[in-house]
């Protein structure tokens, strides 16, 4: 598919290491010397990252900003925690019964809605004397809102980069941008409310998301839906989550997605407990919940930055199953340092997601890419947010010592065997069906 704003690499990408490896390589090798610097060559590419700047960092903000204010009505941990989960729980609902909107409507309408919508919801939790349940449905409506942004917002990348090796630098920005946004989100947050009540700081969280819409709208080019079927949304949603499960390939790249995630998340559920363990108080229980961020921000750039295609690619199934690896040393109790670094270690997983990209995107059929999309995201939340939970009434009940290094148990071996299925669902030499999107549109493949 071609990019309107710039030159991107043709046709769907390989769907397994070392498939289709001929006619990769002029790709791979325009796209190796500039990695990073292509993707932002592509101007419309730039007021995405512009805007997804903007509403991550609102996003986090809000979050925090939220939950002191819930606490400071209601002197409630319980209510004041609940605000977080429910960052998470909603994800579930836009991921399923929504998530054929990112397909049926233009892109362009679909962000700019989705981003207005999150600003009239922040605006709402500004108004003076918003019940505290009011407030947490706010917040719920954001959650639900999040995968059809996101879901969206990939498949659009496949528009714009095109769908080679620059969607995949792309995709790499974006969760760069994600990780990056936790740690200056919160920095930016904890000094804002020190200052200022944290309606005002709701408020400038509602200027980021008017901010990213208007970027989205002026950056972005109007583009016809990719599906333009119609009828009832929710059944269309369900018929297309439907269609992606039934395939075999599908199934197993979605859980090689979701399971190192699910597991990686349990320590870090964790920290605020073990920091008090270590006796580091609640500064130190701040700089363990960076070790992973961290981790993640270093190796996401040094392997985008460095590596080539097939490298990047061959270092999906290690690195997925080295993300839960590290929490293997919590049952050494380990001192402070030795647990930053574990968590640090842990953080670096994050690379395996260059090889899912690439095989996940060659996977799923064109008109159904963005729902994919929004699954993929809406899955990954959800199961990090049971994990959480379920890690949480694990260590009422158990030592941590157990708990945390559990998680590394059991996620190998849950992640070996996604990786099974991923290696046994692999097409080998022969190309996916459907068609090839190239510079001049769809295209006629051969074979299967």
């Amino acid at each position: 598919m071609s990019s309107p704003s710039g030159s991107a690499p043709s046709g769907r990408l390989p769907a397994c290491p070392g498939a289709g490896a001929a006619g990769a390589a002029p790709s791979a090798a325009a796209a190796r010397p500039d990695g990073y610097r292509a993707v932002f060559a592509v101007p419309e590419f730039r007021y995405v990252f512009a805007a997804h700047l903007l509403s991550s960092l609102g996003v986090v903000v809000c979050e925090i900003a939220l939950s002191v204010l819930v606490f400071r009505l209601t002197a409630s941990p319980l209510l004041s925690a609940l605000t977080f989960a429910l960052g998470l729980a909603p994800y579930v609902i836009g991921g399923t019964l929504l998530s054929a909107v990112a397909d049926r409507y233009p892109a362009r309408r679909v962000l700019v809605g989705c981003d207005l919508l999150c600003a009239l919801a922040a605006a709402g939790m500004v108004v003076p004397g918003t019940p505290v349940g009011a407030l947490l449905v706010l917040r719920c409506v954001l959650a639900a809102v999040a995968p059809v942004f996101a879901g969206t917002r990939a498949a659009t990348l496949g528009e714009i980069l095109g769908e080679g090796e620059l969607f995949v630098l792309g995709r790499s920005v974006i969760r760069l941008v994600n990780q990056s946004a936790q740690l200056a989100g919160f920095a930016a947050g904890g000094l804002l409310l020190a200052v200022v009540s944290p309606g005002a700081v709701l408020a400038l969280t509602a200027g980021t998301f008017l901010g990213s819409a208007l970027l989205l709208r002026l950056g972005t080019l109007a583009r016809p839906a990719r599906d333009g079927a119609r009828g009832a949304l929710l059944g269309a949603s369900l018929g297309g989550l439907r269609r992606l499960l039934a395939d075999r390939r599908v199934r197993a790249l979605l859980l090689l997605t979701w399971l190192p995630p699910a597991f990686v998340v349990i320590p870090e559920a964790l920290l605020i407990p073990y920091a008090g363990l270590l006796g580091t108080g609640p500064a130190g229980a701040g700089l363990l919940l960076c070790g992973m961020p961290v981790g993640a921000v270093l190796a996401e750039s040094l392997v985008g930055t460095f590596l080539g295609p097939r490298a990047r690619t061959r270092l999906t199934f290690p690195m997925g199953l080295f993300a839960v690896l590290p929490s293997l040393g919590f049952a050494a109790q380990p001192s402070f340092g030795w647990a930053l670094l574990l968590l640090v270690l842990t953080g670096t997983g994050i690379s395996y997601n260059f090889g899912v990209d690439r095989w996940f995107v060659a996977a799923v059929p064109e008109e159904l890419l963005g729902q994919a999309m929004t699954v993929m995201q809406a899955g990954r939340m959800t199961v990090m947010g049971l994990a959480m939970g379920l890690a949480g009434v694990a260590a009422e009940y158990a030592p941590l010592r157990l708990v945390m290094p559990a998680a590394g148990v059991l996620g190998t071996v849950c992640v070996l065997a996604a990786i099974f299925e991923v290696r046994r669902t692999a097409p080998g030499g022969r190309a996916a069906a459907g068609p090839v999107r190239g510079p001049a549109g769809p295209q006629p493949r051969t074979g299967k």
